[in-house]
Protein backbone atom coordinates (compact mmCIF):
# COMPACT_ATOMS: atom_id res chain seq x y z
CA UNK A 1 0.00 0.00 0.00
CA UNK A 2 1.51 3.11 -1.04
CA UNK A 3 2.32 6.42 1.85
CA UNK A 4 -0.51 8.55 1.62
CA UNK A 5 0.40 11.84 0.12
CA UNK A 6 -0.98 15.52 0.53
CA UNK A 7 -3.35 15.02 -2.21
CA UNK A 8 -5.15 11.79 -0.56
CA UNK A 9 -4.88 13.63 2.93
CA UNK A 10 -6.57 16.65 2.24
CA UNK A 11 -9.36 18.29 -0.35
CA UNK A 12 -10.79 21.78 -0.23
CA UNK A 13 -14.07 21.92 0.28
CA UNK A 14 -14.13 26.09 -0.33
CA UNK A 15 -16.01 26.03 3.05
CA UNK A 16 -14.51 29.31 4.20
CA UNK A 17 -13.20 28.01 7.27
CA UNK A 18 -9.64 28.85 6.97
CA UNK A 19 -10.36 32.29 5.40
CA UNK A 20 -11.55 33.48 8.74
CA UNK A 21 -10.00 35.22 11.53
CA UNK A 22 -7.99 38.56 11.94
CA UNK A 23 -4.21 38.47 11.50
CA UNK A 24 -3.78 35.30 9.97
CA UNK A 25 -2.73 35.62 6.35
CA UNK A 26 0.77 37.18 5.88
CA UNK A 27 1.47 38.50 2.80
CA UNK A 28 5.58 38.05 2.04
CA UNK A 29 7.38 39.95 -0.45
CA UNK A 30 7.45 36.85 -2.96
CA UNK A 31 3.22 36.64 -1.90
CA UNK A 32 2.91 40.23 -2.62
CA UNK A 33 4.49 40.27 -6.32
CA UNK A 34 2.57 37.53 -7.16
CA UNK A 35 -0.52 38.42 -5.98
CA UNK A 36 -0.06 42.28 -7.20
CA UNK A 37 1.26 40.61 -10.74
CA UNK A 38 -2.56 38.18 -10.73
CA UNK A 39 -4.65 41.23 -9.75
CA UNK A 40 -2.24 43.58 -12.67
CA UNK A 41 -1.92 46.32 -9.67
CA UNK A 42 1.56 47.56 -8.44
CA UNK A 43 2.65 46.25 -4.89
CA UNK A 44 2.10 49.08 -3.40
CA UNK A 45 -1.58 49.31 -4.25
CA UNK A 46 -2.15 45.75 -3.39
CA UNK A 47 -0.48 46.54 -0.03
CA UNK A 48 -2.80 49.50 0.80
CA UNK A 49 -5.59 48.79 -0.82
CA UNK A 50 -5.91 44.88 0.58
CA UNK A 51 -2.99 44.94 3.49
CA UNK A 52 -2.71 46.02 7.29
CA UNK A 53 0.39 46.09 9.16
CA UNK A 54 0.03 43.95 11.84
CA UNK A 55 3.38 42.89 14.10
CA UNK A 56 5.45 44.02 11.63
CA UNK A 57 3.82 41.82 8.59
CA UNK A 58 1.91 42.30 6.02
CA UNK A 59 -1.42 40.99 6.00
CA UNK A 60 -4.54 40.51 3.68
CA UNK A 61 -7.55 42.07 5.48
CA UNK A 62 -10.84 41.08 6.82
CA UNK A 63 -14.28 41.91 5.64
CA UNK A 64 -17.60 42.78 7.78
CA UNK A 65 -17.95 38.98 8.02
CA UNK A 66 -14.10 38.37 9.61
CA UNK A 67 -13.10 36.60 6.32
CA UNK A 68 -10.44 37.70 4.18
CA UNK A 69 -11.72 40.16 1.90
CA UNK A 70 -11.11 38.05 -0.82
CA UNK A 71 -13.38 34.86 -0.05
CA UNK A 72 -16.38 34.79 -1.90
CA UNK A 73 -19.30 32.76 -0.33
CA UNK A 74 -20.15 30.00 -3.03
CA UNK A 75 -16.92 30.49 -5.12
CA UNK A 76 -13.92 30.15 -2.89
CA UNK A 77 -10.66 32.71 -3.29
CA UNK A 78 -11.44 35.31 -5.82
CA UNK A 79 -7.46 35.50 -5.81
CA UNK A 80 -6.47 31.84 -6.21
CA UNK A 81 -4.12 31.79 -8.89
CA UNK A 82 -2.13 34.73 -6.80
CA UNK A 83 -3.05 33.73 -3.29
CA UNK A 84 -0.32 33.84 -0.29
CA UNK A 85 1.65 31.07 0.33
CA UNK A 86 0.23 30.73 4.06
CA UNK A 87 -3.58 30.04 2.13
CA UNK A 88 -1.81 27.31 -0.23
CA UNK A 89 -0.37 25.56 2.49
CA UNK A 90 -3.02 25.02 4.27
CA UNK A 91 -3.68 22.37 6.54
CA UNK A 92 -0.02 21.73 6.09
CA UNK A 93 1.24 24.22 8.80
CA UNK A 94 3.99 23.57 11.81
CA UNK A 95 1.60 23.27 14.34
CA UNK A 96 -0.68 20.29 12.49
CA UNK A 97 3.03 18.85 11.39
CA UNK A 98 4.98 18.94 14.90
CA UNK A 99 1.58 18.16 16.92
CA UNK A 100 -0.99 15.69 17.08
CA UNK A 101 -3.27 17.51 18.96
CA UNK A 102 -3.27 20.19 16.77
CA UNK A 103 -3.95 18.42 13.77
CA UNK A 104 -6.62 16.29 15.63
CA UNK A 105 -8.15 20.45 16.67
CA UNK A 106 -7.75 21.15 12.60
CA UNK A 107 -9.79 17.83 11.42
CA UNK A 108 -12.63 19.26 13.96
CA UNK A 109 -12.19 22.47 12.13
CA UNK A 110 -11.87 21.71 8.35
CA UNK A 111 -13.87 19.82 6.73
CA UNK A 112 -11.30 18.67 3.94
CA UNK A 113 -8.54 17.05 5.59
CA UNK A 114 -9.03 13.50 6.00
CA UNK A 115 -10.95 12.61 10.07
CA UNK A 116 -8.96 9.16 9.31
CA UNK A 117 -5.19 10.64 8.72
CA UNK A 118 -2.68 9.64 10.75
CA UNK A 119 -0.50 12.03 12.21
CA UNK A 120 3.02 10.54 10.98
CA UNK A 121 1.67 10.62 7.92
CA UNK A 122 -0.11 13.85 7.66
CA UNK A 123 3.76 14.94 8.86
CA UNK A 124 5.62 13.18 6.56
CA UNK A 125 3.24 14.84 3.36
CA UNK A 126 2.53 17.50 4.70
CA UNK A 127 6.91 18.45 4.95
CA UNK A 128 7.33 16.92 1.09
CA UNK A 129 4.19 19.30 0.05
CA UNK A 130 5.78 22.20 1.50
CA UNK A 131 9.30 21.68 0.10
CA UNK A 132 7.51 20.33 -2.97
CA UNK A 133 5.52 23.40 -4.09
CA UNK A 134 8.60 25.97 -2.57
CA UNK A 135 6.40 26.91 0.14
CA UNK A 136 8.65 26.72 3.32
CA UNK A 137 9.36 29.97 5.08
CA UNK A 138 12.79 30.90 6.24
CA UNK A 139 12.45 34.53 7.56
CA UNK A 140 9.48 34.38 10.45
CA UNK A 141 10.32 38.79 10.55
CA UNK A 142 8.54 38.56 7.01
CA UNK A 143 7.15 35.22 6.53
CA UNK A 144 4.14 33.46 8.20
CA UNK A 145 5.52 31.56 10.90
CA UNK A 146 3.51 28.47 10.11
CA UNK A 147 5.67 27.99 7.13
CA UNK A 148 9.36 27.81 9.39
CA UNK A 149 9.76 24.37 10.04
CA UNK A 150 12.95 23.14 11.88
Amino acid sequence: MPEPDADSLFHCRQCGHCCEGRGGIVVSPADLARLAAFLGLAAEVVAERYGEMSGGKLKIRNGEDGRCIFFLEGKGCAVHEGKPSICRAWPFFRGNIEDPASLAMAKEFCPGIDPEAVHADFARAGRAYLKEQGLLASDPAREANALVLP
